[in-house]
């Protein structure tokens, strides 16, 4: 599939389904770019599709199931549009909070290969059966393990301050899986766990039960 040059073009690639529940069309909000008026569509669409669908099949679908409903935040970004929500975050704008396309590639640019040749996708996502228990608790760590438990295929997991919001990336590669919270201003990042640290391997359910039973939808 080529890069949409046409409205007709940009209509089939929404159309194209990564997974059960998911479509490219899904993928393609941003607020920043509606604002700002800034396209957000793949310049590799065939490379963005592959990645999304793995995204979708191998992570997504397994957290929809146990919890229903996962609400996508942000997901694909052009390479454009991650630059100029870049420059925004630069200048204080932590609303469009977004690092360089060197760092994105193979993330949120799942149309570009890292370095390595890798391919990639992160999106940013919302379990609405997970908020109010969050806001209640400000337990982000108990949804943390359990995706560390059953979401094998997960690389980098990062949390967030709002909604207990994260990012979760696939990654081809050898990553780190590691799973954390962060804070963009002033800047700080809590490390919960990594493939590389002590207590990352075995069961964790001690540690996410409580959550799990409390909102009747584990698995």
């Amino acid at each position: 599939m080529r890069k949409p040059a046409s409205i007709a073009e940009l209509t089939a690639l929404g159309r194209v389904r990564l997974s059960r529940n998911y479509f490219m069309r899904d993928m393609l909000y941003s607020e920043v770019g509606n604002f700002c008026c800034v396209p957000n569509y793949p310049d590799d669409p065939d490379t963005a599709i592959e990645a999304g669908r793995q995204l979708c099949q191998c992570i997504l679908e397994p957290m929809k199931a146990a919890f229903g409903h996962v609400a996508i935040r942000s997901a694909f970004r052009s390479c454009r549009l991650n630059a100029f929500a870049h420059e925004l975050f630069k200048a204080g704008d932590v609303s469009a909070w977004a690092a360089d396309n060197a760092y994105n590639a193979a993330r949120h640019a799942w149309d570009q290969r890292d370095p390595a040749g890798h391919m990639g996708a992160t999106a940013t996502v919302v379990i609405p059966a997970y908020v109010d228990y969050y806001q209640q608790t400000s337990d982000w760590r108990s949804l943390a393990w359990w995706i560390r438990d059953h979401v094998p295929a997960h690389d980098e997991v990062i949390f967030f301050e709002q909604l207990a919001a994260f990012n979760i990336r696939w990654y081809e590669g050898a990553g780190e899986r590691k799973i954390s919270f962060m804070r963009p201003a002033p800047f700080s990042e809590e490390v919960l766990t990594a493939a590389d640290l002590e207590g990352f391997q075995g069961d964790h359910s001690h540690l996410y039960g409580a959550a799990i039973e409390l909102l009747g939808t584990g698995r």
